[in-house]
């Protein structure tokens, strides 16, 4: 039998062929590609549209001049990582069109996008790479403002420093809670090797503290790997609370750092609360968002459902069994853009096959993934049976420190690939 990684990388040359067997086509006239969203879902396609059509007047709208990548950011919270590697420019995009100015509106039936400074940009097609929204609406105590004393730290940036340095503030001895909310979210994960990081720091700086994770689900991502890890580097010192125990968060009060479940209240000393997400802003003006607050999509083309000429990437989509990740983001931009290219060349589009490798860290040199193949079927993106898999639960430290390299080397490789 296969073995995992040869399934995923038999998967890989399928995306590959899928995304190089629209042949090159040269044009007088040059449709207009714009892409909303320079992170790791709207970079890439703008980067993949332009290599398979040269002739594609392509444009990438982004208003901040650096990227703050999550991938890798909670190395930043433990003191493992500095900032600046998590940071990456957009000097290196050639002849695709830049305009660093944020896209506010989309006025679908006229085919433009409005600009912050009021203008506009039309386009034969649209891609929406919008990533996510926190909803402060969704946790009664939980805003803005909150956030500055309660960091959530899931956009990498102001929040990851001010989490990290409340956590070298706190006294030995103190508590830290991570509140995890219910699916579908960014990264998921995230919050579990958030935990791992934290746990790490706290045994090697100040061991007499706890962490206590209140979570909204009864299970996560990669669970019996990171309990394993837990009890065998972290005893007594990470408390998981599931939904069935009282681990959804239905209330917090930031005077107090006090988080407050249906089974009780939960003071802290220092508090990150990971709140529920939704689509980006432009995703909901551009009416591509449904009523979860996410984006349906033909899982073939990444065309809205609720629009025409419109595609959605990365965080923002419905993936069906497709996580929310970096990785996801990049496969799902590369089979987009082949996409798109074969629509405004009046050809048809290939079906993908898609695939997703998600790395976590427990501690330094110690790695554990999770590993999926996906295809279209019956509307949306499913998991290929038999392929992909964990991380082996019994593992010796070898193979731990392999996947920590292999994680390393990823990450290395797709900001390289992406942000040049």
């Amino acid at each position: 039998m296969p073995s995992r990684r040869a399934l995923i990388g038999g998967a890989a040359a399928s995306v590959a062929a899928a995304v190089l067997a629209a042949p090159h086509v040269r044009a007088q006239v040059q449709p207009q590609v714009v892409v909303v969203g320079g992170g790791f879902a709207g970079a890439s396609c703008a980067r993949a549209l332009k290599q398979l059509d040269r002739d594609l007047a392509v444009t990438l709208i982004e208003p901040e001049t650096a990227y703050l990548a999550c991938p890798f950011s909670n190395a930043v919270l433990a003191g493992l990582r500095g900032i600046e590697a998590q940071t990456f420019g957009y000097d290196r995009f050639g002849d695709i069109g830049l305009i660093r100015k944020r896209a506010v509106s989309v006025d679908a039936e006229r085919r433009r996008v409005r600009l912050e400074d009021g203008t506009d940009i039309g386009y034969a097609r649209l891609v929406l790479a919008p990533g996510v929204d926190l909803r402060f609406d969704a946790l009664p105590g939980y805003d803005e403002p909150a956030a500055e004393i309660m960091p959530h730290a899931w956009k990498a940036g102001p929040q990851t420093l001010l989490l990290r340095d409340q956590l070298a503030a706190m006294p030995d001895g103190g508590v830290v809670i991570l509140s995890a909310p219910a699916n579908p979210f960014r990264c998921p994960p995230g919050p579990y090797e958030r935990a791992s990081l934290i746990a790490h720091y706290l045994k090697t700086s100040k061991p007499r503290s706890k962490l206590i994770i209140l979570d909204a689900k009864d299970a996560f991502s990669k669970q019996r790997l990171f309990e394993a890890a837990w009890r065998e580097l972290y005893p007594g010192l990470i408390e998981w609370v599931p939904l069935s125990s009282g681990g959804r968060v239905t209330e917090v009060d930031q005077t107090t750092r006090t988080l407050v479940t249906e089974f009780g209240s939960h003071k802290a000393n220092v508090a990150n609360v990971i709140p529920p997400q939704r689509a980006g802003r432009i995703a909901q003006s551009a009416g591509v968002a449904d009523q979860t607050g996410w984006c349906p999509i033909d899982p073939v083309t990444f065309e809205s459902r609720l629009q025409p000429a419109i595609h959605v990437v990365g965080d923002a989509a419905i993936g069906g069994a497709m996580p929310k990740s970096a990785f996801s983001a990049n496969a799902q931009a590369k089979a987009c853009a082949a996409a798109v290219v074969a629509l405004v060349r009046e050809r048809q589009p290939v079906q993908p096959k898609l695939i997703n490798t998600c790395y976590s860290l427990v501690a330094p040199g110690y790695g554990i993934s999770i590993a999926g193949v996906y295809q279209p079927r019956d509307g949306l993106l499913a998991e290929v049976e038999g392929a992909g898999g964990t991380s082996p639960l019994e593992a010796p430290s070898s193979v731990r420190e392999l996947e920590a390299a292999y994680a390393e080397d990823w990450f290395r490789t797709i900001t390289s690939e992406v942000f040049g």
